[in-house]
């Protein structure tokens, strides 16, 4: 007769299992899709506002001049009553206009910023990550427009301080900081678009100035379009701080508005200027 087959020894008490192997031999799968793509955002919006940490005196400086508009401007022109304002005071009236004013003097200079980190070697490296484009720059122009909310605040509050009869609903204060982010979203994108085409400071510096105040004076920030010559008319139709200040008006004083229009102007606006800046940040690195 054959032999059985022997049995296997009997497992050891001590043994242990033996470690699969299989993660450290794959990578992991890597994270895509929209999720991705808003956290690279939220991080250089947050690396952004970081820099407000070591130097606060930008936003005490930039507080003057909406001030000083609400002020003696506003002040003024209440007691002239040249503009018609639909009945309202003209104080009243022009609150939401600076308050965009503000917003935009800030925005319209982002590229400064962007240059400045071009010569100091920090875009390069950013650039060199896994982030996209189009993150970066929309990450660097919500910076802008939370920058800009706390300007907002700030001429809220001295408008309250006149006298201005805002109202204080939650919803149309939040419809308020949408259109303030919008509009500053669109102007540091403009900024940084310009800094991708003259590559340097001096000259962006020099554009800056000379198109904020024609897009201040061609809106309708400080008076209605109704007043404004033809041509002019056409400029605030196509000048998207005329839909930032419509917006605003409307949210707070409860004008009439077009705020379906306004919004939909400033998101386009913006994401033709995420586009445009994000196609020229490659030429700004080299």
């Amino acid at each position: 007769m054959s032999e059985a087959p022997a049995a296997p020894p009997p497992a050891s008490a001590d043994a242990t299992p033996q470690p699969d192997l299989g993660l450290l031999l794959a990578a992991p799968r890597a994270r895509t899709g929209w999720r991705v793509l808003s956290a690279r955002v939220a991080a250089m919006c947050a690396v952004e506002l970081q820099k407000l940490r070591h130097d606060r005196t930008e936003l005490y400086t930039r507080a003057v001049q909406p001030a000083l508009w609400l002020l003696i401007f506003g002040e003024t022109f209440t007691r002239i009553k040249a503009i018609p304002t639909g009945g309202i005071p003209y104080l009243d009236y022009l609150a939401p206009g600076i308050i965009a004013q503000s917003a935009m003097f800030i925005a319209i200079f982002y590229g400064i910023m962007i240059i400045w980190e071009r010569d100091a070697g920090i875009l390069t490296k950013l650039l060199v990550t896994p982030t996209p484009r189009a993150a970066l720059i929309t990450g660097k122009a919500f910076a802008s427009g939370l920058k800009a909310l706390i300007q907002a605040l700030v001429v809220v509050v001295i408008a309250a301080l006149l006298g201005v009869a805002m109202t204080w609903n939650p919803l149309r204060l939040l419809g308020v900081a949408v259109a303030v982010v919008l509009g500053s979203a669109f102007f540091s994108c403009l900024s940084m678009t310009i800094a991708g085409i003259v590559l340097t400071r001096d000259r962006l510096l020099g554009i800056g100035q000379a198109i904020t105040m024609p897009l201040f004076f061609g809106s309708n920030a400080l008076y209605p379009v109704a007043v404004m010559p033809g041509w002019l008319q056409a400029v605030s139709q196509a000048n998207p701080l005329s839909y930032q200040v419509d917006a605003l008006r409307g949210l707070l004083l409860g004008t009439p508005s077009h705020l379906l229009l306004d919004f939909g102007v400033l998101t386009a606006a913006a994401a033709v200027g995420v586009t445009s800046a994000s196609s020229l940040l490659g030429r700004l690195a080299r």
